[in-house]
Order: structure tokens, then C-alpha cells, then sequence
């Protein structure tokens, strides 16, 4: 009686035990959500999001068209698209939408990586995936990058189930359309895809060969080699529609690439804060000291588990393969190496991460890094919040609602002061028709039909009467030479300047009218 009493208390305290470690993770997951939001109920643009939402405001096949001139494949675009259809081209809905695969990655957390690797690896990956600093910051973006995140992390997790299991047809074809979804995300996305397909098929072809006098073994490795084969030929098959598109942007890409030589300390900083250029989240000393202490316990739990860390010790070496594939691109034919686009494989590195940190026995350190995390995180959200929330930033765009037309059309261009609060105010009004007055020669005109008509003078313009927005950063500038350019009888209705929190965009507006 006492040893069934004994054993009943037993089975209480692991279903107790079990129930708390579930709702805990659930806990994670919701307050984590809450947390990635907090700072996304804004409506701001900065140039490249600008982008984002002026491509997706066209229909599907102008989105091919245009895309294909761009620097990015268009899978993400067709995403925002389709969101636009049910939102009515809601720019709110648009940034909400970036913190979704973010939330999804923290649920696979619970589903897939808790099945796979424990509930403790399950639970931290959760957790890094909400709250570290550079996944808070792109929670909020209006660009693919947290999307390419989870269709990388979701490739290689499945990657790995047909590297563990048997022969499973359904890891196969999951495998195989996170391949073809990460490599019509980003080209990062489609570099991790050629090392993963590439690391899976020697794998099998290698124990393939070895294993030839074992015959249940052989059997495994022979039938995942084929599959690895069909898979390739799928996905390449079904990637030849961008493909000649990619070589094409190849050759216009390394003919004048913004990305110059890669500054491998921002991308060590941005890898754990998200601090990049300009757009510092955080301050720079904590910055270096938080990424630091990171790298530091990473590489003393690594050498420490070294011979029990077999999944992470793979995930890092994708994740590593990857910047050096970019690096060689770089060497041999275009700067691609570039602190934004590690976003691909942050998923990758997480896992690795959540991981490695489950190893650690020790659970006060396992408290502190995670408490440091949380206050790192903390203070760049409420960096984020006082930014975006910012009551100026509304005010350049409240002037110009206040007072435009149905037919009043926009002038932007790439000289007068710089570039960004133009195409930021025209994304904004994607109804009024836009002119890019390209006075830099930036050879873009095709990419940037997403705006509008793209003018290398305005000569296309001499006989328009009507009203015109002039919109540029900082000075008069622009307004001047459109004035001088134009000729005739011109009035100056409106003529005003606005600063603005968000990227510490400057506005320089005026509103003319040609008779």
C-alpha cells in the first residue's frame, strides 16, 4: 500500500512538473508576442520599407516585372500583397505582419524543437527567438527578412529530420518547399538552400558508398539519395522561372552595388543587437560588452559539450558556410557580405544557441545571461517606443493629407538633400501619381516603377498644369531647380519643413502650382 502510495505521489509530481513547464512555455510565447509588438503600432517608413509597400501596392505579374529588377527575389512581396488584399493596402498591417514568423518560430519552439530536442532546448529557442534585441528590432520592419528567417530555420530543421529518421516522404516535401520559399525570399536564402541540399545529398552519397555491405543501412542511405536527387531537380525545375532573372541581376547588381567591404565588427554587433550604421539601438559600448559575453558562452559551452552538441554543431556549420559562400561571391564577383542579411540564418544560429545554453548545468548563469538578454531587450524597446511613437512623425504626412488632391502628382529625386523622406511620403500615397527625378544616374528606373515613373529630366513634364509635391530631406533645393526646370507661371501654395524621430528623417515639402 505505502510503495503504490509512494508511486502515485511520483506520477503527481511529473504531471505537476510537466504542466509547469508547458504553461511556462506558453507563458514565454505570449508575453514574448506582446513584447515583439509593443513598439509596431505605427505607421512610419523609412526608404526601404518604402519599397516594400509601393511594390506590393501593384498586381501580381507588375510585381514579377518590377521585382526582377531589384536586388531581391519576390516571394516576400507577393506575401505583402496578398495582405494588402485583405487590409486594404494597410501599412499597419503590413509592418504587424513581419512580427508574425517571429511568433511562429517561437511555437515551433514548443511543437517541433521541444518534440525533437527536449523541452529545455524547446523553451529557450522560444524565448531567444522573442526576445533577442536583433529579432525585437525586425519584428517591426516592413522588409522579408523574419519571413527568409523562417523559411530558412524551418528548411534546415527538417534538413535535419531526414539527416536523424528514417525515410519519410512527408520531411522530403516539406524540406523541399522551405527550399524553394527561402530562395524566393532572399539570395541568402537561396545560398543557405545550396548548402543545405548540398551537405544532405554528399551525406548520403558518401554513407551511401560505405555502407553497401550493410543492407538495412544501405537501403536507408540509397533511398534518401534518390529522394535528395528528385528533391534538387524539383526545386531547380521550379527556380528556373527567376533563374535567368538572377543572372541578369548579377551582371546589374556588380556594376554598381551599394554594399561596399564587409565591416565584420557591425556584423558581429548587429548578429545580438540589431545595431547597424545609423540605426543604433542601443548604446554602442553595451552593444560590444552584451555581444561579447554572448560569444564568450557560446564558445566555453561549445568546447565544453563538444561531443554531446551534434545538431548545433551543424546548425553552425550551415550558418558559418553561408557567410563564407557570401564572402567568396564577394571576393570573385559582387560585395554581398552585409550585417542585414545574416537575418537569413539568425534562425539557424538561435537554435544552435538555445542548444548550447541547455547544456549548461548551471543554472545562475543560465539566469544571468537570460536576465541580461531581457534587459539588453528591454531598453532597445523602449528605445523602439519613443521612436516610432514619436508625436512628430506624424506631421509631415497629417500636412500633405490635410491638404492634397486626387490629382495632384509628386516630384521626388535623389540629389536635393538625399532620397529618403520622398519615397517614404509617396509610399504613403500610392493613389497620386510619382515622378523620380534620377538626377544621380542611378540606372534604376525599371526597379523603381514600384514608385512611379522614373524622369532623368522634366522634359516629359513641360506641358502639365496642375498641382505638384515637391518632397525632398532638408532644404529648398529641389523645389528651386523643379521651378527653374519646369519654367512658366508657377505658384507656391504650400512650402514647409518637418523633423521627424523615425530615422531622423528631415522633410522638406512644398506644394507649387503650374497654370
Amino acid at each position: 500500500m505505502n510503495s503504490n502510495s509512494n508511486n502515485e505521489t511520483k506520477e503527481l509530481v511529473k504531471v505537476n512538473k510537466f504542466n509547469q513547464e508547458k504553461y511556462l512555455h506558453i507563458a514565454v510565447i505570449v508575453i514574448g508576442t506582446l513584447f515583439i509588438l509593443f513598439s509596431s503600432f505605427h505607421t512610419n517608413l523609412w526608404f526601404d520599407e518604402s519599397y516594400s509597400v509601393a511594390i506590393a501596392n501593384h498586381s501580381f505579374s507588375q510585381i514579377w516585372s518590377i521585382g526582377s529588377n531589384d536586388v531581391h527575389p519576390v516571394l516576400y512581396y507577393f506575401l505583402l500583397k496578398i495582405v494588402g488584399l485583405f487590409t486594404n493596402e494597410s501599412i499597419l498591417a503590413y509592418r504587424l505582419f513581419s512580427a508574425v514568423p517571429l511568433i511562429i518560430l517561437a511555437i515551433l519552439g514548443y511543437t517541433h524543437v521541444r518534440k525533437d530536442f527536449g523541452a529545455k532546448v524547446g523553451f529557450i529557442f522560444s524565448f531567444l527567438a522573442l526576445f533577442m534585441p536583433v529579432t525585437l528590432v525586425y519584428a517591426g520592419e516592413i522588409r522579408m527578412y523574419t519571413w527568409a528567417m523562417l523559411f530558412v530555420f524551418l528548411m534546415a530543421f527538417y534538413g535535419y529530420r531526414i539527416y536523424k529518421s528514417g525515410i519519410s516522404n512527408k520531411n522530403w516535401i516539406i524540406f523541399t518547399i522551405f527550399s524553394l520559399a527561402s530562395a524566393y525570399t532572399h539570395y541568402y536564402g537561396l545560398l543557405t538552400a545550396f548548402a543545405v541540399n548540398v551537405t544532405l545529398f554528399l551525406y548520403f552519397l558518401i554513407n551511401n558508398i560505405k555502407q553497401r555491405n550493410y543492407e538495412v543501412k544501405y537501403i536507408k542511405y540509397s533511398k534518401n539519395l534518390k529522394k535528395s536527387i528528385a528533391s534538387a531537380i524539383i526545386q531547380i525545375l521550379l527556380y528556373l522561372p527567376w533563374l535567368s532573372i538572377l543572372l541578369t541581376q548579377i551582371g546589374n547588381v556588380s556594376n554598381g552595388f551599394w554594399i561596399g567591404f564587409p565591416n565584420f565588427l557591425e556584423m558581429f554587433e548587429f548578429q545580438f543587437t540589431g545595431n547597424l550604421g545609423t540605426s543604433i539601438h542601443i548604446n554602442k559600448i553595451i552593444s560590444y560588452v552584451f555581444s561579447t559575453i554572448l560569444v564568450i558562452y557560446m564558445i566555453y559551452l561549445f568546447c565544453k559539450n563538444f561531443k554531446e552538441i551534434k545538431a548545433a554543431k551543424i546548425a553552425l556549420g550551415i550558418y558559418f558556410l553561408v557567410i563564407i559562400l557570401a564572402g567568396i561571391i564577394s571576393l570573385i564577383k559582387t560585395p554581398i557580405l552585409y550585417a542585414r542579411y545574416l537575418l537569413n540564418i539568425t534562425g539557424i544560429f538561435l537554435f544552435a544557441f538555445a542548444i548550447l545554453i541547455a547544456k549548461d548545468r548551471c543554472k545562475w548563469r543560465v539566469n544571468i545571461i537570460c536576465i541580461m538578454i531581457l534587459i539588453v531587450s528591454a531598453i532597445v524597446n523602449i528605445n523602439l517606443v519613443n521612436i516610432n511613437y514619436d508625436e512628430s512623425n506624424n506631421k509631415p504626412y497629417e500636412f500633405v493629407e490635410s491638404k492634397i488632391n486626387e490629382n495632384d502628382i509628386f516630384i521626388v529625386d535623389n540629389k536635393a538633400g538625399g532620397y529618403g523622406s520622398g519615397f517614404a511620403m509617396i509610399a504613403h500615397f500610392t493613389d497620386n501619381k510619382a515622378y523620380f527625378w534620377d538626377r544621380l544616374n542611378w540606372n534604376v528606373e525599371k526597379a523603381y516603377k514600384a514608385f512611379g515613373d522614373t524622369v532623368y529630366d522634366l522634359e516629359s513634364l513641360k506641358d502639365y498644369k496642375g498641382r505638384i509635391w515637391v518632397v525632398s530631406d532638408d532644404s529648398d533645393d529641389l523645389l528651386n531647380d523643379v521651378i527653374n526646370e519646369l519654367g512658366g507661371e508657377i505658384t507656391v501654395l504650400e512650402n514647409d519643413k518637418f523633423s521627424i524621430e523615425y530615422q531622423k528623417y528631415q522633410f522638406a515639402i512644398s506644394l507649387i502650382e503650374r497654370k
